[in-house]
């Protein structure tokens, strides 16, 4: 019987790289995209001999960077070396992320052509002044063009993104912004608070202040547009309001919170995502995409001249690889788990790990418990709603089992 796979495919390229963004992305022009799309299809045609007749593929997502900035025909020759090379389950969700401003009605039918049947469409916002500070290259309405055009070209299962905690963002114009979007009955939303990454804009303009601390009305742009100013990012009781916001609304509009950060009408979770969350194997396919297969953990070299020359001239392009110890299993499993609304289930630890979770976690999971983070339900471990407040610190609880010679 063949195991289940997902696959993860990365397109690095942008238009323009978000002023918040930490991702593996960039800029190119026509002649590099095509350039790495044929590296990528030939690091596809790479795995047929060891995954085809193992493995079967049960989703794909296609993310970067923004996949919906090659052609057509670039995506629809990916997928047929896809095809060639693994064998896809009937049914599989077949997940590409666009940007609004990047699609055209032929890319839409080459992408139903490909078999694509779920899009994530990156809004993060329905304000202009917001989507600006982001960074982002599109407006609302070039959102509502891309949105409407996927809906009369058929995707029936389309997911919004949206960043919360946007500097000088309000209450109020998240408030519009979740009911706005609603009002549109995606079947999924993620919803995610801006965290500000070192490396990136933000960093430079948010992240020394936020980190001591410190208040401020205003933080200068970079240097060439000296005249204007930076919005502070919202203080911790309107992120705090933010967040119990989101979950109050979006289950009002019937929306049901699955994981941290993730919403879906019935039916329509992300099962590539809960995939990650349940530690399902997949093979990352392009530049630095991570894989977890047969207990090892790996990303391919995040160094494009490297990742080109070693496609080219068939070597290996995989970097810090680690074959996972039951411990660090064991950490994977409760915190990945434990993002899920519905939590962790006991008796599965038992049958992956063969041990008894109380021999692993009796103090944690008691201290957790009282502490009214934690609660029980059967069979079931889960958050409580004061535990996904702080689950970041409930996390930290389950990092460094101790598993001794006499439990091993």
């Amino acid at each position: 019987m063949k195991k289940e796979l997902e696959l993860y495919l990365h397109i690095p390229f942008c238009v323009r790289k978000c002023a918040y963004c930490d991702f593996l992305s960039g800029t190119a022009d026509e002649k590099m995209q095509q350039e790495y799309v044929d590296a990528l299809i030939g690091e596809i045609h790479g795995y047929r001999s060891a995954y085809h007749d193992r493995y079967e593929i049960t989703t794909i997502f296609v993310g970067g960077g923004t996949p919906s900035i090659l052609t057509g025909t670039q995506i629809l020759k990916i997928f047929d070396a896809l095809y060639q090379s693994f064998q896809v389950a009937e049914g599989a969700e077949i997940t590409m992320e666009v940007n609004p401003g990047t699609i055209t009605n032929e890319k839409l039918h080459f992408w139903k052509q490909a078999g694509i049947n779920r899009l994530s469409i990156g809004l993060q916002s329905v304000n202009n002044e917001e989507l600006r500070m982001l960074g982002r290259i599109h407006t609302y309405q070039d959102f509502l063009n891309t949105y409407k055009a996927a809906r009369e070209y058929g995707f029936q299962n389309i997911n919004v993104d949206l960043i919360s905690a946007i500097p000088g963002q309000t209450l109020e114009s998240w408030k519009k912004t979740l009911s706005t979007v609603t009002e549109l009955e995606p079947e999924h939303i993620s919803a995610y608070s801006l965290i500000v990454e070192e490396g990136t804009p933000f960093y430079q303009w948010y992240g020394s202040s936020a980190e001591a601390g410190e208040e401020k009305e205003y933080y200068p742009l970079p240097p060439d547009k000296k005249g204007d100013v930076h919005p502070a990012l919202p203080d911790e009781d309107t992120e705090r309001a933010i967040y119990e916001l989101t979950a109050e609304l979006l289950a009002q509009s019937g929306y049901r919170r699955y994981e941290i950060s993730n919403y879906a009408k019935k039916g329509y979770a992300c099962r590539h995502n809960l995939g990650y969350w349940e530690r399902k194997e997949y093979l990352g396919i392009g530049l630095g995409a991570s894989s977890l297969v047969n207990h090892t953990r790996y990303h391919n070299t995040t160094d494009y001249k490297k990742y080109m020359e070693g496609i080219a001239e068939q070597k290996e392009i995989y970097e810090d690889v680690e074959k996972l110890a039951l411990s660090d299993e064991i950490e994977e499993y409760m915190f990945l788990g434990l993002r899920k609304m519905e939590g962790i289930s006991v008796k599965e630890f038992e049958r992956q790990f063969g041990k008894d979770i109380t021999d692993i976690y009796k103090e944690e999971l008691e201290k957790l418990e009282s502490a009214g983070l934690l609660m029980r339900s059967g069979d079931r471990l889960s958050l409580t709603s004061r535990g996904i407040n702080v689950s970041n610190s409930v996390f930290v609880e389950f990092l460094a089992p101790c598993l001794n010679e006499e439990n091993r």
